[in-house]
């Protein structure tokens, strides 16, 4: 989906929860009698906030929360969302005892829960859940069963071959439409195939060996699975090589590449997609959105010249690859070896009934929601941040009005499409139908598999029919948000505006309008206007709306954030990606920048009094890193760096603050300072 995630913080709710989400109108002192302040507490004094300020801020919490055994990072979010897994833990017990009537979302939740901790019964049955399925790849004798077989793969969510999804056209936001991704990798990205440092190379080996020992235990002999994960790795290489860099699957207009279905088979000779897509319950669909046609062009020359044998091993590993969680131990405890271990650095395997929970929110979010957000977020917390969000909108409109680079006729189509933003605050007004999807208690697996073809058809059945600019792609338990061009709106689920720990009485606007104002609204309603959103207009087409030069006088700002954060090492060699994290890096300075002028409203501000020995602006400041409370494992930072568009937690906070005039003032940073930056160097854009 073109969606733009915020990717903030891994968490959901706090204690105290109805306190804690609604602070944004609170001016009280932060920490309650006896208790030191919270940002105080947090402080590592033995660092300069002007050398670093993310370990200036987070270090004394960083040194008393080490990363448990479980988990490949942590921070102040997966504290919290411990403290959510424990709610929604109380409602699906309660759900399981309840003996609820049949198709009711209580029953629905109930018995997936059941089913999900039931581990006697998940390896006694083995691999029985899945021989349909393995039974089809056996069968198979021709291209066309082939095809087949992947077309089914598309319905249960198996990730072979062929990346489809239904999304807005991008040039036409009124209509949805069909689009072919790049996909069938079993690595994070295609960089992965070919990086030559020791460390992607050694996962590479690891890989093939994964690959293989999955295999086994699928009843392959030692020596057939060996070669069949050769040939996987060879098949998965020739797909790596046709596609895209990080970076450039950015550009919404190269990957924008529409054609009508009659015409795929150029792409493909020898491939017909009309019966094809028919057995993808696609048959009406006349036209696609092929993003990345040269993958595709490999994929159709592939599928004619692989043998048949090689393609039943792909497709046989690719489908216990997305599996494997829910299939009996040996699986599970194969996949978690790989994937947490070699990849993230994970110790151990996190609890079970965590991990069901996951798998529950993923297949049923919403029915979980639902009774979420009747308990934890009353509409009086809404509408506080409803109010929050129209200040942070308000400083938008003036920033644009101000500028200096941008002519006067772009300036008026810029606050044209800020006012027409649509903000969705805390949770959905109409809830998805869940009616169609069966959950028994009979299979933990085939309970994921039928939530998932549920959800492969709920979206499959958008097409046709006229946008729903109501729904949400967030449940209001996620601890995340999200700008959608197509849309043209900021979805801000209730979780993101929980402050941990903290109770609306001591939570003062400083950190609120930091927190949630700056690296979240404000973030996100820049995402509207960063590298790519800014290429969409205010009705959500991807349309150019600016003059040739205030386009270009916006790239060479562009151009300046890209240089600043190349420019950060991380690890031993590893550089962040300035063009792939350009976006990111953008909506994060102007979320600072915009909702500090929105703070500077408010009395707090005004009044200028300390608390816990801080100015309201240091607390502002502070209040933004608080966000950003979070370390991982070497192992996970090496894996997003290649693999995600946000810069590490410690970048986003030092990165912007080097470029923001208020954070030199609030901490005299001085020149000579690790985080001081000559003045025409520093990034100004919104």
């Amino acid at each position: 989906m073109k969606i733009s995630s915020a990717a903030r913080r891994c968490l959901v709710l706090g204690p105290a929860l109805a306190l804690a989400l609604a602070g944004c109108q609170s001016s009280g002192s932060t920490g309650t009698a006896g208790q030191p302040d919270l940002l105080q507490a947090n402080l590592d004094t033995t660092i300069h906030p002007g050398d670093d300020f993310f370990t200036y801020a987070n270090g004394g919490w960083l040194k008393k929360h080490p990363i448990p055994a479980s988990e490949s990072s942590w921070g102040i979010g997966k504290e919290v969302q411990d403290e959510v897994y424990a709610r929604l833990r109380a409602l699906n017990q309660e759900a399981a005892k309840a003996n609820a009537k049949a198709g009711t979302s209580q029953q629905k939740i109930g018995d997936f829960w059941a089913a999900g901790l039931d581990s006697v019964a998940i390896d006694k049955q083995g691999l029985a859940p899945l021989k349909p399925e393995l039974d089809r790849i056996a069968a198979i004798k021709s291209l066309a069963d082939v095809q087949a077989v992947i077309a089914r793969h598309k319905v249960l969510g198996v990730n072979s071959l062929l990346g489809l999804y239904i999304a807005q056209d991008a040039k036409n936001s009124e209509k949805m439409a069909l689009h072919l991704y790049q996909a069938g990798l079993g690595l994070p990205n295609r960089d992965y195939y070919f990086n030559k440092d020791t460390r992607t190379s050694n996962i590479r080996k690891e890989y093939v060996r994964h690959v293989a020992r999955m295999l086994q235990l699928l009843g392959q002999d030692s020596v057939t699975a060996q070669r069949h994960s050769q040939q996987i790795m060879q098949l998965e290489t020739a797909l790596a090589g046709s596609s895209r860099k990080l970076e450039a699957l950015r550009d919404p207009y190269a990957n924008y590449n529409k054609r009508a279905v009659t015409d795929l088979g150029k792409l493909t000779p020898g491939i017909d997609w009309k019966p094809w897509l028919a057995q993808m319950e696609l048959a009406k669909v006349d036209t696609v959105i092929v993003g990345q046609p040269e993958f595709y062009q490999k994929a159709g020359q592939l599928l004619k010249t692989t043998p048949l044998d090689q393609w039943q091993a792909y497709l046989q590993w690719h489908l216990v690859n997305t599996f494997a969680s829910q299939l009996s131990r040996p699986f599970d405890n194969e996949h978690f070896r790989f994937y947490g271990t070699i990849l993230q650095g994970q110790k151990e395997q996190r609890a079970r009934w965590k991990r069901v929970l996951d798998e529950e929110e993923d297949g049923m979010g919403e029915i979980l929601g639902q009774l979420f957000v009747k308990e934890y977020f009353s509409p009086e917390t809404k509408a506080r941040y409803a109010k929050l969000t129209e200040n942070v909108v308000a400083s938008f409109r003036e920033h644009i009005q101000a500028l200096d680079w941008m002519s006067n006729a772009t300036k008026q189509k810029a606050l044209v499409k800020l006012a027409k933003i649509t903000p969705k605050v805390g949770y959905p007004d109409k809830w998805r139908d869940y009616s169609a999807l069966t959950i028994n208690r009979d299979s933990y697996l085939g309970n994921v598999m039928r939530a998932n073809e549920w959800k492969y058809r709920y979206q499959v059945n958008k097409l046709g029919k006229p946008v729903d600019r109501t729904e949400w792609d967030m449940t209001p338990q996620t601890y995340n948000a999200y700008y959608n061009p197509s849309n043209n709106e900021i979805v801000l689920p209730a979780a993101i505006f929980a402050v941990p720990g903290l109770k609306d009485a001591d939570a003062d606007d400083a950190i609120i309008y930091g927190y949630a104002g700056a690296s979240t609204i404000g973030h996100e309603l820049t995402h509207g206007f960063d590298d790519e959103g800014s290429q969409y207009d205010e009705k959500g087409n991807l349309r150019n709306w600016w003059s040739k030069q205030d386009r270009a006088a916006f790239q060479q700002r562009v151009n300046s954030i890209v240089r600043q954060f190349n420019g950060y090492t991380v690890l031993d060699s590893l550089h962040i990606n300035g063009k792939a994290t350009a976006g990111e890096n953008i909506a994060d300075l102007g979320g600072i920048v915009i909702a500090f002028d929105a703070f500077k409203k408010t009395d707090q501000y005004k009044k200028g009094e300390k608390i816990g020995g801080l100015t309201p602006t240091q607390r502002y400041f502070l209040g933004y890193a608080l966000g950003w409370q979070h370390h991982q494992r070497d192992e996970v930072l090496a894996q997003r760096i290649l693999t995600d568009v946000h810069s590490p937690a410690q970048y986003r906070v030092n990165g912007p603050f080097a470029d923001v005039p208020a954070f030199y003032e609030a901490f005299n940073v001085k020149e000579g300072q690790q985080l001081w930056r000559p003045d025409s160097t520093r990034v100004t854009i919104w």
